[in-house]
């Protein structure tokens, strides 16, 4: 029997939504991410949901994009992907879009590794829980590529942009106590607690509340930033960055787990 690479489940208000690759620290491949957008779907869809859930499972939240599976891509768009890159950046954005656009709120729940990709489906949730000891960090451009499926957006719009070119430009991870001085989580549970039940006590805090006002104001919120510009960036530099040798080489040289050579070529 397969493995369900998202695992779904709704009791009463609250509906879960589970990265579950835990023997690949939850990296995430476009299938799942295809599947995220699904979950999405069937939260809006689904009676009484007042709140949302995303955590992965297993030792982390998740390590990132499984750069193994580029090549998969490749297969899904063609020999001539890396042309298309505008086009395939959008449909990545288009699921952390259809996730932050849902009128019920979401609550990330962050433990062990919250990276890359993984840090930009949180960046994606109205609110972030992080459990004493988990990593954040954006390290794109410890590879040749920069955060593109809104992680730049949405990083500069909760810290700022001298915060977010600092984590951006060097790569850096945070710790989770770090992450909230910086505005990057609402909270931190300590070690010992349960995170989930943490996560729950808060969805059944937002539960008792109007679901019509509390959809309103996410809109309200929300509204008041131009994302869309800032993503419409984000999927044009990638698309310059996607053919540099630079790439290639920090690719590489995450494999083979060595310091990557660039060269700005």
């Amino acid at each position: 029997m397969t493995q369900s690479l998202i695992v779904v489940e709704q009791r009463e208000a609250i509906f879960e939504i589970r990265l579950n690759r835990p023997e690949k620290r939850n990296a995430i491949t476009f299938e799942m991410w295809q599947e995220i957008e699904r979950a999405a779907d069937q939260a809006e869809r689904a009676e009484g949901v007042r709140a949302v859930i995303v955590r992965g499972e297993g030792s982390c939240f998740s390590a990132g994009i499984d750069l193994a599976s580029l090549m998969d891509v490749a297969q899904g768009f063609g020999e001539n992907w890396k042309s298309r890159m505008r086009s395939i950046t959008a449909r990545y954005q288009a699921v952390v879009n259809r996730l932050e656009r849902l009128e019920i709120p979401v609550i990330a729940l962050l433990h062990g590794h919250c990276l890359g990709l993984g840090l930009e489906l949180a960046l994606a949730c109205d609110i972030r829980l992080a459990a004493e000891g988990a990593k954040l960090g954006l390290p794109e451009t410890l590879r040749g590529l920069v955060p593109d499926v809104g992680g730049t957006t949405r990083l500069t719009r909760l810290t700022g942009p001298a915060v977010a070119k600092e984590l951006i430009f060097t790569g850096r991870s945070l710790d989770a106590g770090e992450a909230l001085r910086l505005g990057l989580v609402n909270r931190v549970v300590p070690e010992g607690d349960d995170l989930l039940q943490v996560g729950k006590a808060l969805a059944e805090e937002i539960a008792r509340a109007a679901p019509l006002a509390v959809g309103a104001a996410k809109r309200i919120i929300d509204g008041l930033f131009d994302s869309d510009r800032g993503l419409q960036i984000e999927g044009w530099a990638q698309s310059q960055l996607i053919a540099s040798q630079d790439l290639m080489e920090g690719i590489q040289a995450f494999f083979e787990k060595r310091p990557a050579r660039f060269t700005g070529k």
